[in-house]
């Protein structure tokens, strides 16, 4: 079990979908979770336009359950994926450790492992715990700074909050007096210094998705 970590979207939702395209390509077929996605329930979408039918892996949902059932079903599944898996309750992490496992599938997971308070989601905990390796993707977000983006930062009318539920869903797209999110360095986050507040011009549109609208 892999899990990708990154703080940029595309990127992200994009080598997802490679994955998909490739190994369609070689007549094998996949199963897809996914979780709160901008493009709808039961879709996997990129910021770049690319999009396919997805599983919504709802709360309390059991993955590997789905799994066995697809199989004993008759339908064919070479390979598992698990999108906004920092979203995943830990048990669905077991669930998805026990795919690899117990049916012998390959299961690649995406996600990112803090919030914007900088503190793990309990699912990206348990996949670091799990996980078979951790690759960090290699395209980087940027600060408005200019400096390496290392820190999600939630806004409300572009100035930062550090209190509130740990998920939820804002884009860089909504107005901005709606939640939006923010890429920071490590010191423009301890300072709470937004792009908005500091009256700079954001240098990249990258955002590190702790919720995808």
């Amino acid at each position: 079990m892999e899990l990708p970590r990154n703080g940029e979207c595309p990127s992200k939702r994009t080598l997802a979908l490679q994955i998909v395209h490739n190994r369609s390509a070689r007549g094998l077929q996949g199963l897809i979770f996914t979780r709160d996605d901008r493009a709808g329930e039961g879709k996997l979408s990129s910021r770049l336009g690319l999009a396919t039918d997805a599983v919504e892996a709802a709360p309390g949902m059991d993955l590997y359950g789905y799994v066995v059932e697809q199989l004993s079903g008759g339908s064919r599944v070479d390979y598992v994926i698990a999108d906004e898996a920092q979203f995943l309750a830990p048990e669905q992490i077991d669930q998805l450790a026990r795919v690899v496992d117990d049916l012998e599938l390959d299961v690649f997971a995406f996600g990112i492992t803090s919030d914007f308070r900088t503190r793990l989601f309990p699912g990206s905990q348990r996949l670091v715990e799990l996980a078979d390796r951790l690759e960090t993707l290699q395209v980087e977000a940027m600060c408005w700074c200019g400096a390496r983006a290392t820190h999600n930062a939630r806004t409300v009318g572009g100035e930062m909050v550090v209190e509130g539920e740990q998920v939820v869903v804002g884009d860089v797209d909504r107005p901005a007096v709606e939640v939006g999110y923010e890429v920071l360095c490590r010191r423009h986050h301890r300072r709470r210094m937004t792009s908005a507040s500091a009256q700079a011009g954001v240098l990249s549109p990258d955002v590190l998705p702790v919720a995808s609208g």
